[in-house]
């Protein structure tokens, strides 16, 4: 991952200062139409909900069931009658797999980067905001994380924990809390010593007040655009993670897991084989896509 304070993009201006309320829908106006002007992003959306939608339908559109198997049709090719995408090593339908496979997947892309930014933002904000002993005290924990390269971690924790969606869910959790925690501390840094919040200190405001009424209104944009990066990173980790049996296990239906127990029949069956791999790319590389035409819409610098 790239350092945090690099990644985040600018804080943008104050939605609660004196004067400045009305251009709020403005500023979120203006991040909508610069999206929508982006032809990559539209396609990348469309990519999302195309997947999003067919994972969630799964149960009403899948073709047939996903843990029916049957030696007499293995790894038949695309195209095969009753089997658009052929089936796997064991005769289960490839196109139904698929499908539900994405309900696994992009629920440990989205789940564990969500938990963190829940946790990693109130302890980003808190440091960024009290500063002084309480910064010391939890940047320093966050800076011992850095040490260990993201999938080292992820793959030592879940080790630990042991295998399963859960575990692996815990995980993945845990490796995220670091890096959103240095971004929600960098950009309440920038928000504390803005006028607004010095006028608010000095119209006797509680802290708790202040953070709710004018800080987390300010830092929560950069803190959730950047997190939304980590969704493709979550998607491919956590993939990972099944095909080295840390994550989901059979007969549940991941692409990760497919991947893993369909790697022996890459000679035998090269496209069966690569359709797990297929769907990983197209979904991680849509979000990362579509997250970075987000941090460029909201550069208030730009």
């Amino acid at each position: 991952m790239s350092a945090a304070a690099e990644a985040a993009p600018a804080a943008r201006p104050a939605a609660n200062a004196p004067g400045r309320r009305r251009r709020t829908g403005g500023f979120w106006q203006r991040v909508g139409r610069q999206v929508l002007r982006d032809k990559v992003a539209l396609v990348c959306a469309v990519v999302l909900a195309l997947i999003a939608l067919s994972a969630i339908f799964a149960p009403w559109i899948a073709p047939a069931d996903p843990y029916k198997t049957s030696m007499l049709r293995r790894l038949l090719p695309p195209l095969s009658p009753n089997f658009i995408l052929g089936t796997d090593e064991l005769g289960r339908d490839m196109l139904t797999r698929l499908l539900y496979g994405g309900r696994v997947s992009l629920s440990m892309g989205i789940a564990p980067v969500l938990f963190a930014t829940i946790l990693g933002g109130a302890l980003g904000i808190t440091a960024g905001y009290f500063g002084k002993a309480v910064n010391m005290a939890i940047m320093r924990v966050v800076d011992v994380f850095y040490a260990f390269p993201s999938v080292l971690l992820a793959v030592a924790m879940a080790g630990v924990l042991g295998a399963g969606i859960f575990n692996s869910l815990i995980s993945l959790t845990l490796v995220f809390i670091p890096p959103i925690t240095r971004v929600a501390e960098s950009v309440t840094t920038q928000v504390r010593n803005q006028d607004y919040v010095e006028a608010a200190r000095a119209t006797g405001a509680s802290s708790v007040r202040i953070i709710l009424q004018h800080v987390l209104a300010n830092v929560t944009g950069p803190i959730l655009t950047y997190a939304s990066s980590l969704v493709s990173i979550a998607i491919i980790i956590s993939s990972g993670l099944s095909f080295l049996g840390l994550g989901a296990a059979p007969p549940i239906a991941d692409w990760g897991l497919m991947l893993n127990t369909l790697r022996q029949a890459i000679y035998v069956a090269p496209i069966n084989a690569v359709l797990p791999g297929v769907m990983i790319f197209a979904a991680s590389v849509s979000f990362n896509l579509l997250s970075d035409s987000l941090r460029t819409a909201m550069d208030v610098r730009a």
